[in-house]
């Protein structure tokens, strides 16, 4: 069986490849738990200065693998996705993200956490919860109106309009977008291999400090969706959507 995340390590930098390419990098129960085993072996380890977490050259990801979320669907915050969140939000080593293709869901919230995202152009990021009769989640509620504005956010979290690489760059959601995914993932290992060279300490203090002002009231907000997002998941409008989607696909 392939692994379904890989795990490199090139002198301080780890990195988290997404391999479900068969399913679009859709992501299981089990992947949110490697993920969030490895960003907290990261944090851990003085040897790695960096995280750089991608998918494939096309595809970061389709989000949730949904018939593998429904076969056992969270009922609280004590579960695989959830446990990744977590990690990610306490990770104090930069982590950096390289997006081609789709990144639809989670594939686009776990974006708001990095510290520097490099897109291809024509990536399309989407938060399509409300037409799967969810809510949003992973602090896209909070943190998406304070950088776009109402508007913009609306657009994204109530239509699920989607967003090019392009216009993720220019709304300020990416660091920078590049003519393809082989060039967006090659200047995201660049930069993520440039941590090595900084003093460690000095980095994790001023990401430390750029995230506190909002840390306590971003958790706050991360947890009571993620509870409005497990009692959707029972709802006939979420039942009735995702099912939907299972057939179709």
């Amino acid at each position: 069986m392939t692994d379904t995340l890989l795990l490199e390590r090139e002198r301080g930098l780890l990195t988290l490849r997404l391999n479900r390419p068969e399913k679009k990098n859709a992501l299981t129960r089990a992947m949110y738990s490697q993920l969030a085993q490895a960003l907290a072996m990261a944090d851990a380890d003085p040897q790695i200065s960096a995280v750089l977490i991608c998918g494939s050259h096309d595809c970061f990801t389709a989000g949730n693998d949904i018939v593998d979320f429904l076969e056992q669907p969270p009922a609280d915050l004590d579960n695989p996705v959830f446990e990744f969140m977590l990690s990610l939000l306490d990770c104090r080593k930069p982590v950096i993200a390289a997006v081609a293709g789709p990144a639809v869901g989670i594939g686009t919230t776990l974006l708001l956490h990095c510290d520097l995202i490099y897109v291809s152009r024509d990536a399309r990021l989407r938060t399509p919860f409300v037409s799967l009769g969810l809510c949003p989640e992973f602090g896209s509620s909070l943190i998406l109106p304070r950088l776009l504005g109402q508007a913009r956010a609306a657009q994204l979290l109530l239509l699920g309009e989607g967003l090019s690489g392009e216009q993720a760059a220019a709304w300020g959601i990416a660091t920078e977008a590049l003519d393809s995914g082989e060039a967006a993932l090659a200047k995201a290992r660049d930069v993520a291999l440039r941590f090595e060279s900084l003093p460690a300490e000095a980095v994790r203090i001023s990401k430390q400090l750029m995230k506190a002002p909002d840390r306590e009231q971003l958790r706050a907000v991360i947890e009571e969706e993620g509870w409005l997002f497990t009692q959707r998941l029972r709802s006939p409008e979420a039942v009735a959507a995702l099912s939907g989607f299972i057939n179709r696909h």
